[in-house]
């Protein structure tokens, strides 16, 4: 008799306590990178983003929850395979934006991730817009950001939307670190000894975006003298330039966009008497899954930053372990591991 009572008694306890631990909520309240109030699962398991730049926070920070890559960013050799292969290609590469939204709907995300600059009015609508046209599904606004300086708060965000807040953190404090050292020396290079860069974008080298583009901020952040005196191309960028201007800025280092271009700048007549040509300071920018100086100008900037420090002035950082850094960078930001031989390679040492 006394087996029974205590058999009733665990029973009844353990009822209690199933009583007593509130089931998990379903869903929860937050307030995106545009100020909106949205409502969104819980557990968030499929996001799809409609372009490049939240896609990248979202491969970086939790890889797992990516359901879709824009266009073919995910094709290389530089994604492990299980994100390579594993993961839908629904276009809206470069600066396209998806709106193709039969598509997302049919691929059951929980959420769909949108990318802003601002939160003011016409966003604002577009963002509603966008949400109207997907139904039941939660639009997040992350901001792009394509300020070099301000990656902290959108992978914050990431992290604490999809519950990944220590691999955020930890992506933070690599960046925050790379920054205060490249921009405590480069804030002290006097203004007569920064080095005069030119950024080559195009097949012939003859594009490029002056200072106040989003898309050469790595030279002025380093310390670099852009030497671009012409027009900024608002949006995309890449302003047409003539030879003849290049020859009268007559940089000192030349960083190139285009692999095509730079196997044929130091053969190619017109540009021998370039002074970045004469001693042999042009450099093809890294691309390993994603560009690091530009295009697009976001979080995968964060190994550009010391890359493009030490190509200025690889006197001044001499002390910093670049090859270390490319390989945490690649172990933490897009989870994959690097032999020394392929670091060598990508930097060409």
């Amino acid at each position: 008799m006394l087996g029974v009572c205590a058999v009733l008694l665990c029973v009844s306890a353990a009822c209690i306590t199933a009583q007593e631990t509130p089931a998990p909520a379903e869903n929860r309240t937050i307030t995106d990178m545009a100020g909106r109030t949205v409502v969104v699962p819980s557990e968030i398991k499929r996001v799809i983003c409609t372009s490049p730049p939240p896609s990248t926070f979202v491969y970086m920070v939790a890889p797992d929850r990516l359901a879709a890559w824009n266009s073919a960013l995910g094709k290389n050799e530089y994604i492990p395979e299980k994100y390579a292969e594993g993961i839908e290609p629904i276009g809206g590469g470069g600066s396209v934006v998806v709106t193709n939204y039969e598509l997302i709907i049919s691929l059951n995300p929980d959420i769909v991730v949108v990318s802003c600059t601002t939160g003011d009015e016409a966003t604002l609508a577009s963002i509603a817009e966008q949400q109207k046209k997907l139904g039941s599904i939660p639009v997040v606004a992350v901001k792009d950001a394509r300020n070099s300086t301000g990656y902290s708060a959108p992978i914050r965000f990431t992290g604490d939307l999809l519950g990944e807040e220590e691999q955020a953190e930890a992506m933070i404090a690599f960046y925050e670190g790379i920054l205060a050292t490249v921009t405590e020396r480069a804030v002290s290079i006097p203004d007569g000894e920064r080095v005069r860069v030119y950024y080559a974008e195009g097949p012939q080298g003859l594009a490029t975006d002056p200072t106040g583009s989003v898309h050469s901020e790595l030279i002025e952040l380093c310390g670099g003298r852009n030497v671009a005196d012409c027009a900024l191309n608002p949006g995309s960028g890449m302003t047409e330039v003539s030879m003849e201007q290049i020859i009268l800025w007559d940089p000192e280092v030349i960083l190139v966009l285009d692999p095509e271009f730079y196997a044929t700048i130091r053969t190619d007549p017109l540009w021998q008497e370039i002074t970045a040509v004469k001693t042999n300071r042009v450099y093809l920018i890294p691309r390993t899954a994603f560009c690091w100086f530009d295009r697009p100008p976001g979080i995968n900037r964060i190994i550009g930053i010391p890359w493009t420090a030490k190509v200025l002035y690889p006197d001044r950082f001499s002390d910093m372990d670049l090859e270390g850094l490319v390989k945490e960078y690649h172990e933490l930001f897009l989870h994959i591991s690097l032999s020394d031989d392929q670091i060598w390679g990508i930097l060409n040492l």
